[in-house]
């Protein structure tokens, strides 16, 4: 069990892990694994403590269904297991700016977040607009050969690579 308190895994072993997590999921659930729903269900629930619940009458909303779900827990186990793994491994640690980000464009804080928030967003729009996220098409779609998927992954890459090459050079 040392390898648990690594600070990184090997890639290959990871790849094993979410693929025999994703066999078990449409095993177990009969669903693939996904996450971005997640993240509209959790703004519909915050929206509803503000507005009741005349929000779940809206045409999304009520297409997704505000609950806490199967997919919901997945999210907050990722979270929970993300923090598990750095606490074990020494490598926790509260950070505004990464050093490669303070190196390229300086250490204002108030930058960073700002360029997070609005990446943020577009993923966000971008998720929901492709009805799937990088886990969703990028994991499940692809395990399953569908089409879009791999078309969508290939994108993820690329736009990666050029998101990059212009922030980083």
């Amino acid at each position: 069990m040392g390898f648990m308190t690594d600070v990184s895994w090997s890639p290959y072993a990871v790849g094993i892990g979410i693929g025999v997590l994703s066999w078990l999921s449409f095993l177990i659930s009969k669903k693939p694994i996904a996450c971005s729903t997640t993240f509209a269900k959790a703004s519909g629930m915050l929206e509803r403590l503000f507005r009741g619940q005349q929000v779940e009458q809206k045409a999304y909303y009520a297409k997704i269904k505000l609950k806490v779900d199967w997919q919901f827990m997945l999210v907050l186990g990722v979270i929970l297991g993300s923090l598990i793994a750095a606490l074990l491994s020494g490598d926790f640690g509260l950070q505004w700016v990464p050093p490669l980000w303070a190196a390229t464009y300086g250490e204002s804080a108030l930058l960073r977040v700002a360029v997070a928030l609005v990446g943020g967003v577009f993923l966000g729009f971008g998720a929901r607009w492709a009805d799937g996220c990088t886990s969703g098409h990028g994991i499940s779609g692809t395990l399953q050969l569908a089409v879009s998927s791999w078309i969508s992954a290939i994108c993820f890459f690329v736009g990666g690579i050029l998101t990059a090459a212009i922030l980083f050079g």
